[in-house]
């Protein structure tokens, strides 16, 4: 077996702490307005050699992910005229709103980069809206479709994502969406010194997706109000078009501590206590 090119690259889940939908655009694309931050978890990404193209999947969650130019990872290659093996170790959900794909497609962008190959600006917003966040890895405010990227400094936010296995189509949550025009965030985003401060400007933001996913799938309730009703909880919430919720929490001991009381009470789901930078 060939050497790797490069180390594995971790591919961390994205966690949409507000996700604002402000309008859609003739060619149907949704304006969005999004503060994002990132998981100390992901799937993993290494790059071996080859004269062919090809992808094989491995992990937890590889049942079901395409390892052909279906997956966003071949297509994030493609784009630059790489040609080899793609090893995706699926740690992470799919179609659970949290980004694993796209997140996934900016490791292979990055790895790519850092040997040479680099894509055209215009590539990763191609490959999906949120490929452009995930090439940054870092607390960032999102708009547009996608393009207009804002570092944000934030405290490191102790956090508890669960899924209950259900996977979620994006296009769908979309389709259900009451209206398209609704406020963005404000101009002006308050600076946070502490986990209290976010929260407490977090309870006057929104997911315009968490509702048209409660209706697609009811169960998401059960795992936000497990979330809400978990010991020191300060704030829940559904991430991106979901199925993925997660809730903030004082420190990390009080995160993990509540992943062990949710996987005790619901063992088929998954739950990750993490921090989010």
């Amino acid at each position: 077996m060939r050497d790797p090119l490069c180390e594995p690259i971790l591919a961390l889940a994205k966690v949409n702490l507000t996700l604002h939908v402000t309008g859609q655009r003739s060619d149907g694309y949704h304006l969005l307005d999004s503060l994002v931050m990132f998981a100390d978890i992901g799937d993993r990404i290494t790059l071996f050699a080859g004269t062919n193209m090809s992808v094989d999947v491995t992990g937890p969650f590889a049942s079901g992910v395409p390892a052909d130019q279906r997956n966003l990872v071949w297509r994030a290659a493609d784009s630059v005229g790489w040609t080899g093996r793609i090893h995706l170790e699926k740690n992470l959900p799919h179609a659970a709103g949290i980004g694993s794909g796209s997140s996934d497609a900016a490791a292979v962008l990055s790895a790519l980069e850092s040997l040479g190959n680099t894509a055209p600006p215009e590539v990763a917003l191609a490959l999906g809206a949120d490929v452009p966040v995930c090439l940054q890895k870092r607390a960032t405010r999102m708009s547009g479709i996608g393009e207009r990227l804002n570092p944000i400094e934030m405290p490191s936010l102790p956090a508890l994502l669960v899924n209950p296995g259900i996977p979620i189509p994006t296009g769908g949550v979309f389709a259900g969406l009451a209206r398209r025009d609704n406020s963005p965030m404000t101009v002006d985003l308050p600076r946070f010194s502490d986990v209290a401060s976010v929260v407490e400007w977090l309870q006057h933001q929104r997911n315009d997706l968490e509702a048209p996913a409660l209706n697609e799938e009811p169960r998401i309730a059960e795992a936000l109000d497990a979330l809400a009703g978990s010991r020191q909880a300060l704030l829940a919430r559904m991430s991106g078009s979901g199925a993925t919720c997660f809730a903030l929490y004082p420190d990390l001991k009080a995160a993990q501590f509540a992943a062990y009381e949710i996987e005790a009470a619901f063992p088929d789901w998954w739950c990750a206590a993490t921090v989010l930078h």
